[in-house]
């Protein structure tokens, strides 16, 4: 795949979706997001995580690996929300780490997303949206999606917890952080477009070229 890869990582709540959006209009990139609207297990998995959490990542796991196979057949560079490997790496885990996926669900996970990687191609960079658990909780309320409500605090604040830990440990060179918490996207042009400088920066070699109406877009 002869094309830009860009995976978009943070939390829930973060402003992935939106920023995916942005980005990939400026940038002339094909968006892939993630499955939330239409995820039969959402609401359940809030409801009673023992119950719902291996159901809700295979379906996340079985989600992502077919857009890794869609994103083969595309002939624009890819901007992804949310990557396969905070799956495993943040979601997954943690559950594990909590107690909502038993052992034997855990290495049995673990042994299908070791087998999906071998078939998928890594993202060029990830773009890390860090965000504070005030700002994490104030956007989930402000965007009102009924699977959310039952979202424990203390849940988000470990997968928090979580992702500064795991991005720590990808290459500096491939990885991109920007803070969230005084960033907003549709008015802060300046910071988009410094923003928009670093991802190109960092992906020199495809040549990427900026679309700057959509920059200035409101």
């Amino acid at each position: 795949m002869k094309k830009p890869f860009i995976g978009i990582a943070g939390n829930i709540g973060v402003g992935k979706t939106t920023f995916t959006t942005k980005i990939s209009s400026i940038l002339n990139l094909h968006p892939y997001y993630e499955s939330v609207i239409d995820n039969p297990y959402l609401n359940d998995f809030y409801k009673n995580m023992d119950r719902w959490s291996f159901n809700l990542q295979i379906y996340f796991l079985n989600h992502r690996f077919r857009a890794h196979q869609e994103m083969l057949e595309t002939q624009k560079g890819i901007i992804q929300d949310r990557t396969i490997y905070e799956d495993v790496e943040i979601f997954a885990k943690n559950l594990f780490e909590i107690g909502h996926l038993s052992s034997r669900d855990w290495k049995n996970y673990k042994d299908l997303f070791e087998l999906m990687i071998q078939f998928i191609k890594s993202p060029d960079i990830i773009i890390y949206l860090r965000a504070s658990m005030d700002t994490l909780l104030n956007r989930i309320r402000n965007r009102d999606r009924k699977c959310e409500e039952n979202i424990d605090p203390e849940y988000l604040y470990k997968l928090n917890i979580a992702y500064e830990k795991w991005i720590k440990s990808l290459d500096p060179k491939n990885v991109l952080i920007i803070d969230t918490d005084n960033f907003n996207i549709f008015k802060d042009v300046d910071k988009l477009e410094n923003i928009t400088a670093s991802i190109i920066k960092k992906l020199d070699k495809y040549n990427l070229e900026v679309n700057k109406r959509f920059i200035k877009e409101t």
